[in-house]
């Protein structure tokens, strides 16, 4: 199946989830808007992914193509019913398009954990509360019309949305691998929030926080991409 990507960050990718849609046979395009890239057309599309990324999701005078790329996934979600996974800005933009609202607030950057939604179809199978990884500044501040809050934190009460039968989003970044927070700290701008949040040596920080919890991380990620592939009607092996 072909899965369309849309990357905001060139640090911000598939990470924990690339190898999963490769060794399950599925072709996977990447658009990496913030070089540019035009999005494509949906026709051919069967999955539709949206990344994080640093952009805040009303910034649309900086970042025009925000206003095509929510126009995208209303298309993608309310039009074709294309199966759809968004992680942070990707949860953020999911909820907009659809005619949910965002603001400033609610930043938790570091690990906290999650608690899932009773019988919650993504999280089955997960503790609760169970850890995730957190960088964000801005919340979901209202959920679309027909949306289902699947979970929530102490500091963000929309940590994850449904919005139908197979479009999911959470607003952590259950993508995350051991050298992920390092690789987003390289940026000056980055590693100063980082220290600003969590100390001097922020960066260092995170990423030990992250490699204490690997093991679970991956499981939990595991766990999403299968949980996201039965609801969304997507194999998770390779056809024979």
């Amino acid at each position: 199946m072909q899965f369309l990507v849309l990357q905001h960050d060139p640090r911000t990718h598939l990470a924990a989830f690339a190898p999963m849609i490769s060794g399950a046979g599925h072709d996977v395009h990447v658009v990496h808007l913030d070089q540019g890239e035009a999005l494509p057309d949906l026709e051919g599309v069967d999955a539709l992914w949206v990344l994080g990324g640093p952009q805040n999701v009303f910034e649309e005078d900086q970042y025009p193509w925000l206003i095509a790329e929510k126009a995208l996934i209303r298309d993608a979600v309310e039009t074709r019913a294309l199966p759809y996974f968004g992680i942070c800005l990707g949860h953020q933009l999911l909820a907009e398009a659809l005619g949910g609202a965002c603001a400033l607030g609610g930043r938790e950057i570091g690990v906290v954990e999650v608690t899932p939604a009773p019988e919650a179809a993504l999280f089955d199978g997960m503790p609760s509360p169970f850890p995730v990884a957190q960088w964000h500044g801005v919340e979901v501040t209202a959920a679309p019309p027909g949306a289902q809050v699947t979970a929530w934190s102490p500091g963000c009460a929309i940590q994850a949305l449904r919005m139908g039968e197979t479009a999911f989003s959470v607003q952590s970044h259950p993508e995350v691998l051991p050298g992920t927070i390092s690789d987003w700290g390289e940026i000056p701008e980055a590693a100063a929030i980082l220290d600003d949040a969590l100390g001097a040596g922020g960066t260092a920080r995170f990423e030990s926080a992250v490699n204490q919890h690997a093991e679970i991380f991956a499981a939990n990620a595991r766990i999403l991409f299968t949980n996201w592939c039965r609801a969304a009607g997507i194999p998770t092996e390779p056809l024979t």
